[in-house]
């Protein structure tokens, strides 16, 4: 891997994404951040580069092969190659009893955070086992171990992520690539917000990690820089979990 690896992160507007995207700044890294919305994500690049880092903001959207692939190839035209994927891009859907479950509900949850996650994989694997090395870190959830109530598709398409991610580890490691997934529990983000969906939920919700605390985007960021570098060259197919202790039980 070179000196100042090449990072791109999907989904790095906001939370954990944005998070992990000022923490491989920090290291100098040269980071190519990606999501929907232009303004915001001109917005970050602008801020990484404040840090000293190189950074440029791609729009993209991982639900459509072709959005993927020109961002794929916009990376490896900025800056010759691809080093580390982060794919954060993610969405929690709606709260709503398997009963209630229709089609285009599946379909809103598992398009960005299945067949997304799997896209993206797809073509950074096309770039990384042409160079013959790369890292690739997919984001799961404490719900990738377990089931919650009225949270089914959002708790299915984790247990997927971390299927996906297994199996493109003994794909990928044949040409030197390494893939792996963080799998945080409650985070103090929006997407926490919108679960919980009041002070005394959250709290209820938090009670329920030994910790007794939510983590930080930064803590979750750590944790993805880590497992993405060469300190973590033995590690594939592994989800690490960062949860204040709340699977260990």
């Amino acid at each position: 891997m070179t000196t100042q690896p090449v990072v791109l992160i999907t989904g790095a507007l906001t939370g954990i994404g944005r998070a992990t995207a000022f923490a491989f700044a920090r290291d100098k890294a040269r980071v190519v951040v990606s999501g929907r919305r232009v303004e915001e994500g001109r917005q970050l690049a602008e801020e990484l580069r404040s840090t000293g880092s190189q950074a440029e903001f791609v729009q993209s959207d991982v639900r459509f092969e072709d959005d993927v692939s020109k961002l794929v190839d916009a990376v490896v035209a900025r800056f010759g190659r691809l080093d580390i994927a982060v794919n954060a891009a993610g969405t929690e859907g709606e709260t709503i009893p398997v009963l209630d479950q229709t089609p285009e509900r599946y379909t809103a949850v598992f398009d960005t955070n299945v067949l997304g996650t799997l896209l993206a994989m797809k073509h950074e694997l096309r770039v990384m086992s042409a160079q013959g090395s790369g890292s690739i870190v997919n984001i799961s959830s404490t719900m990738g171990l377990r089931g919650a109530a009225g949270l089914s598709l959002y708790v299915a398409s984790k247990h997927a992520v971390e299927g996906l991610t297994k199996s493109a580890a003994l794909e990928a490691a044949a040409f030197g690539v390494r893939v792996n997934a963080v799998a945080p529990g409650p985070v103090e983000t929006a997407m926490l917000n919108r679960l919980t969906a009041g002070a005394e939920r959250k709290a209820g919700m938090l009670a329920t990690v030994p910790l007794k605390r939510a983590g930080t985007p930064e803590e979750i960021a750590e944790a993805i820089v880590f497992v993405a570098s060469e300190k973590a060259s033995f590690m594939t197919g592994e989800i690490l979990r960062v949860n204040g202790g709340r699977t260990a039980a």
